[in-house]
């Protein structure tokens, strides 16, 4: 690759060129002097006090309930059936002898 000697010389002058305007963009740090802070007073006087709020509404009174129906009356049982005559058998339940 041949190069000209116009390029050869063009291109560390470009370089340089740029690297200064790279320079020149740099902000000087600039320190800025601690200054003492302001001390707060002493706090004002107590304000007012609010107005009490008004009262809430009543709500409404709730309903009464339904009341139930009576039911209705049981049908009427059958008539037992007559009992069978006894036999002439007696039971005589007699108690133990006492425990000595």
């Amino acid at each position: 690759m041949k190069t000209d000697p116009k390029t050869k010389f063009l291109t560390p002058v470009l370089l340089v060129v740029l690297g200064l305007s790279l320079v020149a963009c740099d902000k000087p740090t600039v320190n800025v002097g601690t200054t003492p802070a302001a001390e707060p007073g002493p706090p004002g006087p107590t304000g007012a006090t609010g107005q009490q709020g008004a009262p809430g509404a009543q709500g409404f009174e709730g309903a009464q309930g339904a009341r139930g129906t009576q039911g209705s009356e049981g049908d009427k049982g059958d008539a037992g059936s007559v009992g069978q005559p006894g036999d002439s058998t007696t039971v005589i339940v007699q108690p133990s002898e006492p425990k000595s």
